[in-house]
């Protein structure tokens, strides 16, 4: 009865490190990258510019005609991911350290007509270095375009957007989802935003599937990375 127990408990936490077994990955329901984890927003946003029911300009619009533009709950905004960075850093540092010290006393002494000299010398020596070396070369590029939808509208008026795309061949997903605080300002009239005008910005591009799997250590190799000191 022990070891079928055990045999049930390996099974389980196989079935977690590969959920989808015999399938292809899942996909998650439509809406659900709208929720946007965030901390609480700082009070002191001032608030927006009241509007007078006497005039024909708002602060809402950019002109007296229609604006195309995302600016309320549920608009949508076409986000372009433009990402071609490349880091390259080379330290190497060298410290080392000496001292010495030299001691030395003597002196005479007489007792009942017996006297004598003596003498000792002695080095105190020490010394350290420190040697270190490191680098870093990276390299990233990625291209694409996604939709996003505004969640939520700032006292300020900046927009909370959040998207997400999911595309699954075969038995891989490929999923990216990004989110952030943009100014309405920002939005061109083609209704797009660059990534690189997005405050707070969240951007995500991974997938799940056969390949990642098998490019992932196995749980049990997992686990002895955490556990082990050495």
């Amino acid at each position: 009865m022990k070891y079928v127990s055990l045999s049930i408990m390996m099974l389980s936490l196989g079935a977690c490190a590969s959920s989808e077994l015999g399938r292809e990955p899942a996909m998650t329901p439509v809406g659900y990258g709208l929720t946007v984890a965030r901390e609480p927003v700082p009070t002191v946003f001032p608030m927006a510019g009241r509007t007078s029911h006497y005039s024909l300009w708002t602060q809402n619009s950019a002109d007296l005609f229609q604006d195309p533009r995302a600016k309320k709950v549920g608009d949508v905004v076409t986000i372009n991911i433009q990402i071609d960075d490349k880091a390259q850093f080379d330290n190497a540092s060298d410290r080392s350290r000496n001292s010495k010290i030299n001691l030395g006393f003597g002196g005479k002494y007489n007792f009942n007509g017996r006297g004598g000299d003596y003498s000792a010398d002695g080095d105190i020596r020490s010394g350290s270095s420190t040697e270190g070396q490191g680098s870093i070369d990276r390299s990233e590029k990625l291209r694409l375009s996604v939709a996003g939808v505004v969640t939520e509208v700032l006292p300020n008026g900046n927009l909370i957007i959040s998207g997400s795309q999911e595309v699954r061949v075969n038995f891989e997903v490929r999923v990216l989802n990004i989110a952030g605080i943009v100014r309405p300002g920002d939005v061109s009239r083609k209704n797009t935003i660059s990534y690189e005008k997005i405050a707070e910005a969240r951007i995500s591009y991974g997938g799940r599937g056969r390949i990642t799997d098998v490019q992932q250590p196995a749980w049990g190799q997992q686990v002895y990375d955490a556990i082990t000191p050495f």
